[in-house]
């Protein structure tokens, strides 16, 4: 016997029975950035590797260790993307839609990291991202932070997160900042955890964010980063946090919040949970004014955020506030006992179909009333439709109530709508 194939570690099915809530999901996000009037834009999913490297940078860890590098048929290295800022970036540069334009656009779909698979964290993994262009003031960093906050309220969440927001300032403040951050790490190296070893030449600002409690002791005394920021800089921060404060918008100042990518500069931010265990960011994002010159474009200001499709739903599981109408189970089943009653079964659920918009399942395949209602049930359906020869006769329908004690009805087909309507289905 041939040996099964199995799906890849890290990289999950979706199942039907999970689908409907990915989909409630997915259609809360689309309507609430409709209102914000966002417009979608969809990227491939692989793209040329050297975009990824000048974008994340080549010394980070997304790039040496976690991307899915490889060689095509005529020799050109492509990676499948690992996040998707820098496609987005990509295609509207391609496309001419950033040069002295303001565009607001929002993408959802899978990315690709080979890390280790724990709860939350795949390697294949989905995002929802939103990025804008053209907008250099903090008034757009606000609108980005209370619509991810509006979306947390509808999702019924907001009070389970907790908004972190900083600031990175200019490239050259961040230089300055990173040149006195080395000098002080190097000097006591060998108190760091290892990782934060391996990043002190690499990339010695995630060092900031260290889960180590020993390294995250040792910074207590390194240098504060707000000694070195740009007045710029810190002017659009606080009109950032004014704006937030008259919006009601609650939020932590956290100076160690950095972000794992190089191409951030000023406003950074993360919304946080501590439902999820030690993975607690389910949004993330910040400015990027620098990312659309460095892929070869214009100077264009640009700011977004990505949240994590997998988390977000595991949140949703773990607070259960999922909808009771968020199902893929049929509300009705359709069971046609009888030879040719199949096609008076199939023409009723078509009807249902057309006016109403319950959710209707047909009983394929034949088979006694006792296995079909059988099946109705295990289909999770609260009413059960029963045609036989002498209700197509009197142009009735025969209704049975699955979830709760009342007697089977008789109803005409005429009148079958309002009855489903007056029952409360």
């Amino acid at each position: 016997m041939a040996k099964k194939i199995q799906a890849i570690r890290g990289m999950n099915d979706i199942l039907p029975e999970q689908s409907a809530i990915w989909q409630y999901l997915e259609s809360t996000v689309e309507s609430l950035l409709k209102r914000y009037s966002y417009q979608e834009i969809r990227m491939p999913i692989v793209e040329q590797t050297a975009l990824f490297k000048r974008s994340i940078g080549e010394v980070t860890d997304i790039v040496e260790k976690e991307m899915y590098t490889f060689d095509d048929r005529n020799g050109d290295s492509l990676t499948l993307r690992p996040e998707g800022t820098a496609s987005c970036v990509r295609a509207g540069e391609e496309h001419g839609l950033l040069y002295n334009q303001i565009q607001r656009l929002w993408y959802q779909g899978p990315m690709f990291r080979h890390e280790r698979p724990q709860k939350g964290r795949y390697r294949q993994f989905h995002q929802v991202g939103v990025e804008t262009f053209g907008m250099a003031g903090p008034d757009i960093d606000a609108e980005l932070i209370i619509l991810s906050a509006r979306l947390w309220k509808e999702l019924g969440i907001y009070d389970s997160v907790t908004l972190e927001l900083n600031s990175l300032g200019s490239a050259e403040a961040r230089s300055e900042y990173r040149a006195a951050l080395v000098e002080f790490l190097s000097a006591r190296k060998d108190q760091l955890d290892d990782d934060s070893q391996r990043r002190l030449e690499s990339n010695p600002m995630r060092i900031l964010d260290s889960k180590d409690p020993n390294t995250q002791e040792l910074l207590n005394g390194a240098p504060v980063f707000d000694d070195y920021i740009d007045q710029e800089s810190k002017e659009h921060f606080e009109q950032l946090c004014s704006m937030l404060n008259a919006a009601g918008i609650e939020y932590k100042l956290n100076p160690r919040l950095v972000r794992g990518l190089d191409y951030y500069c000023k406003t950074v931010f993360e919304w946080t949970t501590t439902e999820l265990g030690s993975q607690g960011t389910v949004c993330a994002g910040g400015r990027y004014d620098g990312l659309v010159e460095q892929l070869g474009g214009r100077a264009t200001p640009a700011v977004g955020f990505a949240m994590g499709i997998e988390r977000l739903i595991l949140m949703l599981q773990t607070l259960d506030v999922i909808p009771d109408h968020v199902s893929s189970q049929p509300q009705i089943f359709i069971a046609a006992v009888g030879e040719g009653m199949a096609t008076h079964g199939l023409l009723l659920g078509e009807m249902l179909r057309e006016k109403t918009g319950y959710r209707t399942q047909m009983h394929c395949g034949g088979g006694s009333f006792k296995s079909q209602i059988k099946k109705a049930d295990k289909s999770g359906a609260v009413i059960a439709l029963i045609l036989g020869e002498s209700e197509v006769a009197n142009g009735e329908v025969a209704v049975k109530f699955m979830r709760e004690a009342r007697d089977q009805e008789t109803v005409s087909l005429s009148g079958l709508i309002e009855f489903l309507q007056g029952a409360g289905l």
